[in-house]
């Protein structure tokens, strides 16, 4: 067992990583945050920096901090150091570290990915120290970045997604009186040009820390650069620090063209922003030609400037491509479908894994291609999808035809036919393969198809919502349970509303983004059952906590006592 002894205000003995009572830690960072949030609302900005130096320097905002770098996709991604921290030990050692005296950041890994126009997107990643400390100024700076954000901006915000944004272009859009010319805008290289002198002036955050983010510089082919503008995609606060300098357009917009004066009610304008992604509503050409010019003069003085190759106003019949989708006028009526640049490049992921797949087994290709499908589908599910599912899965089903095909030259089709597709009940062609699992016992595994997915209307979230508000607690909560029932797969229904939603070792919320697992209270070694009254659903990390220090007999009575009234 890994113990470290920690000194100073931020704890108090020894801990051990397995240890942390992170219901603790989570009420006193979110008591912090909610105190920040109200200050933000009466104008207190002394308060705020005094709140948030509380919050960045408590041992609840450390370990969070920690844990969240520790369990994000990018955890076993290293910086220039090549560290990650794995282990528990290196975790409580990474917390220790945590300090702003001293602290100097290194450099950035610069590492480039492919963008959909063949382009080439660089990334800078920093060491694990460096996100983590990134993530503790996070926790204080995003209740000020909530309260403060545009109504309608949906982008990198916690409790939003691309679905609200698609939503809230219907609302605007739906109607024979809405606006019917769009600015379809984009700006040019957002993360790497912005100012840094803006936003040491301008973002509440520690500036001294900021200061050294962002001109820490990065690492190319062994070479160090300077970062003279920007900040990097990669960093863990740099989408709130581009959301926050973005935050203002649509006060700009409402300022000029406020719906409520009799005069400019006939403007139609609205604004919808995902990120450095927006679209502007208007009655005509010449209200978005002024739009524009407004845009263009708010984005320089934040060093940014529009895209000229991406930018351009379109009429609504002619419809334009956001987010992945086209949102179009057909006869007056406004249908949102998947835009055909995001079906081409889904389509060439499958035939690539296809492709790669020459001499695999069937399950093998199965496994590879469902999540893709499934992820795709999911995506689309809430806009007017059902007729590009069903050309999906039929070119889907082509590629897999031609790929058992060559892979038995010498046989006849049907004997093609039956070896890898079956028939199961009324549907002919299931792309199925027979798997057995370490018990002996056969099981089949079966393709994914999009147009089994449902399509099912979003409701948008209210444009005002804050999740650092306790007014809007109830809200939140009955929300995340509707997106729970309609996105969350594989969840077992009973034990997650049993819970209220909660896991029963930190007391956060169970959601579609923490992900879950399937605990047992009394282990199966032991002689417990999988019956309901046996069971528990926990946070990935908790798992691991609660396998690896099982739980106290105080702990696990109530939580079967509950089951078992259910």
């Amino acid at each position: 067992m890994t113990v470290i002894t920690m000194t100073g205000a931020a704890s108090g003995g020894e801990v051990d990583w397995r240890q942390i009572d992170w219901a603790s830690a989570h009420r006193t960072a979110r008591r912090l945050q909610m105190r920040i949030a109200k200050a933000v609302r009466e104008g207190r900005w002394g308060k705020v920096k005094a709140l948030q130096w509380l919050l960045t320097h408590s041992w609840s905002g450390k370990v969070l901090a920690v844990k969240r770098v520790t369990e994000n996709q990018g955890r076993r991604t290293p910086g220039v150091d090549g560290e990650i921290w794995d282990t528990p030990g290196k975790r409580a050692r990474g917390t220790l570290s945590l300090r702003r005296r001293g602290y100097r950041p290194q450099p950035l890994r610069r590492v480039f990915i492919p963008k959909a126009n063949g382009k080439l997107r660089p990334l800078g990643i920093p060491t694990m120290k460096d996100r983590a400390m990134q993530a503790l100024h996070l926790l204080a700076l995003e209740p000020v970045s909530e309260s403060t954000a545009d109504p309608n901006s949906y982008g990198f915000r916690p409790e939003r997604a691309s679905r609200d944004a698609a939503e809230q272009c219907f609302q605007a859009l739906r109607q024979r009186v809405s606006g019917e010319w769009v600015l379809d805008a984009d700006i040019s290289g957002c993360f790497d040009n912005i100012s840094h002198d803006w936003l040491i002036a301008n973002i509440p955050v520690d500036k001294a820390m900021l200061r050294k983010w962002l001109e820490s510089g990065f690492m190319q082919d062994g070479e160090l650069f300077a970062t003279e503008a920007g900040t990097p995609q990669g960093g863990i606060i740099s989408p709130t620090l581009a959301n926050m300098t973005l935050d203002g357009i649509e006060r700009v917009l409402h300022e000029r063209f406020a719906p409520s004066h009799p005069q400019r009610r006939k403007n139609k304008v609205n604004l919808i922003r995902y990120a450095d992604d927006f679209v502007i509503t208007g009655a005509s050409k010449e209200v978005l030609d002024e739009a524009k010019v407004l845009v263009e003069g708010f984005l320089r003085r934040r060093g940014l400037s529009l895209s000229v190759e991406k930018t351009k106003i379109v009429h609504i019949e002619e419809g334009f491509d956001f987010l992945g989708w086209n949102v179009r006028k057909y006869n007056g009526k406004l249908l949102i479908k998947p835009a055909k640049k995001n079906v081409q490049t889904f389509l060439r992921r499958v035939r690539a894994i296809i492709r790669d797949a020459r001499s695999a087994k069937q399950d093998h290709v199965i496994g590879r291609l469902n999540p893709v499908i499934r992820g795709w589908a999911n995506y689309h599910r809430n806009q007017v999808a059902a007729e590009t599912f069903q050309k999906v899965d039929h070119l889907i089903w082509k590629q897999l035809w031609q790929w058992a095909c060559r892979r038995h030259p010498h046989k006849p089709l049907t004997w093609v036919k039956d070896r890898y597709f079956a028939r199961e009940g009324t549907r002919n062609w299931v792309f199925r393969a027979e798997v057995q699992d370490d018990a002996g016992n056969s099981t089949f595994v079966r393709l994914v198809k999009a147009g089994d997915v449902p399509i099912r209307r979003h409701r948008k979230i209210r444009a005002e919502a804050n999740p650092f508000d306790p007014a809007w607690d109830s809200y939140f909560a009955e929300r995340r349970g509707l997106l729970m029932d309609r996105q969350g797969r594989n969840l077992p229904p009973k034990l997650w509303k049993v819970q209220a939603g909660v896991c029963p070792v930190c007391r956060e919320m169970i959601t579609v983004h923490s992900g879950w697992k399937i605990h047992h209270v009394v282990p199966r070694a032991l002689g417990g059952t999988r019956a309901r009254a046996n069971l528990v659903l926990l946070h990935p990390n908790c798992y691991l906590q609660a396998h690896n220090d099982p739980w106290k007999g105080e702990l696990a009575a109530p939580v079967e006592r509950s089951f078992a009234e259910a």
